[in-house]
């Protein structure tokens, strides 16, 4: 259930309530009893969750790090480092008949 939050114009009180969406608002202050209520607008939270998002997936500058930093094992690349695919279409000679 959502929670919404309110507050008083007559004594300034802020509330908060955790209600359907189809309760109906409430019309009197809990505190000063004065039927002068008004909903307040404020940032919905939420929490990414399943095994598709990450804590870090967001939280960055989206500044990439310098390489220097990395270490020796930045200078290399990774394609020198492993062998290609044996079933990829550039591993050899292509065999087998050919559609004109």
């Amino acid at each position: 259930m959502p929670i919404y939050g309110y507050q008083c114009q007559a004594c300034h009180h802020e509330f908060e309530l955790m209600q359907k969406m189809s309760d109906p608002a409430p019309t009197v202050c809990p505190v000063c009893g004065k039927p002068d209520v008004r909903k307040q607008l404020s940032a919905a939270g939420f929490q990414l969750k399943g095994s598709g998002w990450y804590a870090t997936d967001f939280k960055g500058t989206g500044k990439p790090k310098p390489d220097a930093k990395a270490g020796p094992e930045a200078k290399t690349s990774p394609e020198t480092k492993t062998s290609p695919d044996k079933g990829s279409s550039d591993a050899g000679p292509k065999t087998g008949s050919s559609a004109s």
